[in-house]
């Protein structure tokens, strides 16, 4: 353990900081014989009122947080304490996996919206330039081929090691990652070598999290500000949304060299004469790189920031302009992101846009493509940012024909009182277009039934999930086989 805590800031409690250390452990129930248990603290629980657990189970060493030691137990072997426990945990984890993401080209892609969407189109251009790829991100942890369940859009620090170690080890050169706010607050993804970073852009979320906007925005900055993030050979390359205003102050803070994108500003990589259907997007792409008229069944002005981003990426690791052109016009959008469900009874998209800015910009887009009425299910999630509620019930009344407010993940929350805090928000004129029903399945239902053959019913909120949060279960649910029965059922 000596030789894993060299370069770290701890104080030596007591014990023999020279024992072998076989693994790192942060959560009690998951500790093995022999490993360094991290007392985290967290907003539901305290990972140093487990260090009992943690010992039973046959920790090795404890690593508390300076002030905390008084909750050692007299029978602890070994334990040493630090300023920050996130912070130290995240170095050790680098350490304990031989810093993985030294001998990885990883890119980074942070921001409010389109990261998944972003990654995925990366993703798309590493296999097609022959690189072997990885993805890290809300919709799963990919190793080439193979797909796993992802526990969280950027996992724990010892987790997202382990997880680069065992790509490195299977022959994976390159890696695209999802970087959320939490992450980088929670410096879980510190230790990690991006040589290129990505914003896509910044708006409301999380605020039941950080303090304010400015704090989320101070997160999303560090993965660009922050020297710790910089690869040990090379120079960074920073992919900045030039439309949006959070990505001008991080294009000025940025360390490394910084390629801007976007479509009203004079970027590096910029759109022009776009041409929005709902066949798909077109527009003139021109770069220092070259020209292009890129064509692309990826749907809405949103879309195209995605895919200028992806594009940027591309040419930042000189896969040709032409190739780049070539993957991103049969690229397909990934589950549960503007997803459309086929049938001729009515047009139904399924996306994962759970914030107010996200919700507005795909129901804008939405909008451009339906013939008839705009119908949108959604509602908010529980235990997250209050405040978003009653802007979200605004937006979705303003912009949409026919409102059905319904149940997200409610976690501890009462459902009906989430939605009594989403009708706050919606004006007068507008509330005889919008309808409540708490059961997310009828409502969908509700939704379908009532559209006809012009009609687009939007499923907000869920996009990719495959289940429902509630106080005491969690339940089964996918917003696309509910609508597909729907469909079905509907004459």
């Amino acid at each position: 353990m000596c030789e894993l805590l060299q370069g770290l800031e701890y104080r030596h409690l007591r014990g023999d900081l020279g024992t072998p250390v076989e693994g790192l452990a942060y959560d009690s129930r998951k500790v093995c014989p022999g490993a360094l248990f991290a007392c985290l603290s967290g907003l539901q629980t305290d990972g140093h009122l487990h260090i009992e657990e943690a010992l039973s189970s046959g920790a090795a060493a404890i690593m508390v947080r300076e002030g905390k030691e008084s909750l050692l137990p007299a029978q602890t072997s070994a334990a040493f304490a630090v300023t920050d426990t996130r912070m130290a945990l995240a170095k050790l984890a680098a350490g304990f996996y031989d810093h993985p993401t030294a001998h990885l080209n990883l890119v980074g892609v942070t921001g409010t919206n389109g990261k998944s969407t972003t990654v995925h189109l990366i993703d798309l251009l590493h296999r097609a330039a022959g690189f072997s790829s990885g993805t890290i991100g809300t919709l799963a942890y990919r190793l080439n081929d193979e797909s796993r369940p992802a526990e969280r859009t950027t996992p724990e620090a010892p987790d997202l090691q382990a997880l680069l170690a065992e790509m490195h080890g299977e022959g994976i050169t390159h890696v695209a990652m999802e970087v959320s706010s939490h992450a980088l607050a929670q410096y879980r993804a510190d230790g990690c070598l991006f040589r290129i970073a990505v914003f896509t852009n910044l708006s409301r979320d999380h605020l039941d999290y950080h303090v304010d906007e400015e704090d989320y925005f101070s997160a999303k900055l560090r993965l660009f500000a922050d020297s710790g993030f910089l690869p040990a050979q090379g120079k960074r390359v920073n992919i900045v949304n030039a439309d949006d205003e959070a990505g001008k102050r991080i294009a000025s803070s940025a360390l490394g060299d910084t390629i801007t994108y976007g479509v009203d500003s004079a970027a590096e990589v910029r759109a022009s004469d776009l041409n929005l259907s709902a066949e798909g997007s077109e527009f003139s792409l021109d770069t220092a790189w070259g020209q292009a008229r890129i064509s692309t069944p990826l749907l809405g002005r949103f879309n195209i920031y995605n895919v200028l981003a992806a594009l940027s990426v591309a040419l930042a690791q000189e896969i040709p302009l032409e190739t780049a052109v070539s993957v991103l016009g049969k690229a397909d959008a990934p589950t549960g992101r503007f997803q459309r469900l086929p049938s001729d009874k009515c047009t139904v998209v399924v996306d994962y846009a759970h914030t107010p800015d996200g919700l507005g910009k795909v129901l804008k887009t939405a909008r451009d493509f339906c013939r008839g009425r705009l119908f949108v299910v959604f509602g908010c999630g529980g235990d997250r940012d209050q405040g978003k509620r009653p802007v979200m019930g605004e937006m979705a009344s303003r912009l949409a024909d026919v409102c059905l407010i319904t149940s997200d993940n409610p976690r501890s929350e009462d459902p009906e009182a989430i939605i009594s805090q989403i009708l706050s928000g919606i004006p007068a004129q507008y509330k005889e277009k919008c309808l409540v029903e708490p059961d997310r399945a009828q409502a969908i239902r509700a939704a379908i039934s009532r559209a006809g053959s012009d009609d687009l019913v939007l499923l907000a909120g869920k996009g990719h999930e495959t289940y429902q949060i509630f106080a005491d279960r969690t339940i089964h649910f996918d917003d696309r086989e509910v609508a597909q029965e729907a469909l079905e059922e509907k004459p």
